[in-house]
């Protein structure tokens, strides 16, 4: 059992929301990685932060999405700092895994001052800039398809992914 596909992209592509309705599209289970790592360490991802450091998150992040590599089937969503870790960029070798890349612009309008996102605490535009600058070329290494979430409809973005997923092969 393998996930039929992992959403990857930078916080404020649609992870989740994308991810949830390409699952219910493909009537498969849809999986958040940060959603249990929560579960997990029975606290939000932004307290993991703030009390564990973003170190033992990594950790946890690492953990939870090799277990769900192995036990999932469905969509698995996982959040946009996964790709950092090359153990976790090896297994996403063996999977379907789709970007959702978004610009700068539509980024920082769609995370604003968002508060459970502490890596993005402060100057919002100057760390999106950052970690897009970091994790995009990780982002275009692991990524199977890519498709742009830009100013674009969530329901326009869903069925791209969808159509992707068709014509490489991706069960469903």
């Amino acid at each position: 059992m393998a996930p039929r596909a992992i959403i990857i992209g930078a916080p404020g592509a649609g992870k989740t929301s994308v991810g949830r309705r390409v699952a219910e599209r493909l009537g498969v289970e849809f999986r958040d990685s940060d959603a249990a790592i929560e579960k997990r360490a029975g606290k939000p991802v932004s307290d993991i932060f703030l009390s564990d450091g973003e170190t033992e998150f990594r950790r946890l992040e690492r953990e939870v999405i090799a277990e769900s590599l192995k036990d999932a089937d469905g969509v698995l969503s996982v959040g946009g700092g996964a790709v950092l870790d090359p153990d976790t960029r090896e297994a996403f070798s063996h999977h379907t895994v789709v970007w959702l890349e978004v610009d700068l612009g539509n980024a920082t309008k769609r995370v604003g001052m968002n508060s459970a996102r502490p890596l993005l605490m402060g100057n919002v535009r100057g760390t999106m800039t950052t970690m897009l600058n970091e994790r995009t070329p990780l982002y275009e290494e692991v990524a199977t398809v890519t498709v742009d979430t830009s100013g674009r409809p969530l329901k326009d973005v869903v069925n791209d992914v969808v159509a992707e997923l068709k014509r490489v092969g991706t069960p469903s």
